[in-house]
């Protein structure tokens, strides 16, 4: 029998909100917008052996990430959030007939200093989808990125990225019969929440309003 001890639960449990902290502080203060590179760096940072089973989820970030906001930074915060929004209504207005919708980091609040607006449209056409930005009189440059909506299913997504007011945006094209089954988050497993553009302009009213 091994002489190692291990690790009790309650200390593996600590360990994981130790990372999830770290990881947390490295999203904000370096731009870091990737989970697992998070994690990685975090684990670097604090010594830590990144085995499956010590790193904490998604979500344990996530929420150390608006707490860190709520405490560090809530005025910077707010200001952020209020342009990133702005900005995010003007173009889905441009896009009216794409349907688009807004989800990711500046819907749910916790964007960080380098986070992009993600914006997803429903078309079947995606050079029609640039063609409407062109006309506004944007620069596009063609993305792709894959999401994941099962277990075993992942798509691979074409879409645009663009620069408006200092701010990058990532606009994806979803195909038309996509429009009603939301990918997966990667922060919870849970079909990634969108919001219209009218839901974008009410979270911009004041409080109380």
């Amino acid at each position: 029998m091994s002489g190692r001890r291990r690790s009790s639960p309650r200390a593996s449990s600590d360990l994981r909100l130790e990372l999830a902290e770290e990881a947390a502080r490295l999203m904000v203060e370096h731009g870091i917008q990737d989970f697992s590179l998070a994690k990685r760096k975090a684990a670097e940072r604090l010594g830590v052996r990144a085995g499956a089973g010590s790193l904490p989820s998604n979500a344990q970030i996530q929420e150390r990430l608006v707490e860190r906001q709520r405490i560090f930074e809530p005025d910077a915060r707010d200001r952020r959030l209020a342009k990133l929004r702005v900005v995010a209504s003007n173009v889905m207005g441009a896009l009216d007939s794409f349907r688009p919708k807004l989800v990711g980091a500046v819907l749910d609040g916790t964007a960080t200093l380098n986070s992009a607006i993600e914006l997803h449209v429903f078309s079947d056409a995606p050079e029609a989808v640039a063609a409407a930005l062109e006309d506004r009189g944007f620069r596009v440059y063609d993305s792709q990125r894959r999401y994941r909506f099962g277990r075993e299913l992942t798509e691979r997504i074409p879409g645009f990225e663009l620069m408006v007011d200092d701010e990058e945006l990532q606009v994806m094209v979803f195909p038309e019969r996509g429009s009603g089954h939301s990918p997966l988050s990667p922060i919870d497993g849970k079909p990634m929440r969108r919001a219209s553009r009218s839901a974008v302009l009410a979270l911009l009213l004041p409080r109380g309003s």
